[in-house]
């Protein structure tokens, strides 16, 4: 890209003029006139320069790392200009430097969070193991009857359709196929443990409440909305058992 274009690239993303002299706040947006094509397009490629550095400067703020938002703008432009104070191998050092610190920082921040979970999840499930309808097993599942069914038992080989919602210990939905509008279908042993063993408890057309701990859930992994260690709660509808006799 020649130069003209990079410094319409600046001065779209930083709020710059080009002829614009005096000192003035480089973080200033100001209103563009976008009428050509080149310029929507040149345009976009700053703001999208513009919001990833952005989005990195919030996530290195949330783990605890600050920098200083002028000097990134000002090494930008620098760098920009091929006037960068900072020798190549010094830059590359450095951002290296702030990548490591960054996996630190999350690597101590999931870690926290993580026994946070299992704190907060203990402290639930004791709660609602009190309450009259839960009943809780040998392996620390508990499960509620909401309606019951007089269908088929599925066993772990089966495989079973059904409708279900799960959900953090906050209330934060996570997945549901009632959203989908479309009940889910899989064998019974290539899910988590905790559903393995509760669906068994089900007859078809059941309706059950699962409070399932981390250990018979995800465990340490995370995935989407589920972090580490995190206790689960689905309500699950069994719609159907498929035998394994009979699929086959």
């Amino acid at each position: 890209m020649k130069k003209a274009a990079l410094a319409l690239v600046v001065a779209a993303t930083l709020g710059m003029s080009a002829c614009q002299q005096q000192e003035m706040d480089v973080l200033k947006v100001e209103v563009q006139t976008l009428e050509t094509e080149q310029q929507k397009q040149s345009y976009a490629f700053g703001a999208s320069i513009g919001g990833y550095v952005e989005q990195r400067y919030a996530l290195q703020e949330e783990v605890g790392i600050e920098l200083d938002k002028d000097l990134v703008v000002k090494g930008f432009i620098a760098g920009l200009q091929k006037q960068s104070q900072l020798e190549p191998e010094e830059l590359d050092a450095l951002n290296k430097a702030i990548e490591e610190s960054m996996k630190t920082a999350m690597r101590e921040k999931e870690q926290a969070a993580a026994q946070e979970n299992v704190a907060a999840g203990e402290a639930f499930m004791a709660e609602n193991g009190k309450r009259e309808g839960v009943t809780t097993t040998a392996s620390g599942l508990q499960y509620e009857v909401l309606s019951e069914g007089e269908g088929a038992k599925p066993a772990a080989e089966d495989t079973v359709k059904v409708h279900y919602k799960g959900t953090l210990l906050d209330g934060t939905e996570f997945d549901s196929s009632y959203s989908r509008n479309e009940p889910a279908v899989f064998p019974l042993n290539r899910v988590i443990a905790g559903w393995t063993e509760g669906l068994q408890y089900m007859s078809e057309g059941a309706k059950y409440k699962f409070v399932i701990p981390s250990n018979l859930a995800y465990g340490s992994r995370a995935t989407g909305k589920i972090t580490p260690n995190s206790t689960l709660v689905f309500e699950v509808e069994l719609l159907e058992v498929q035998k394994k006799e009979a699929a086959e």
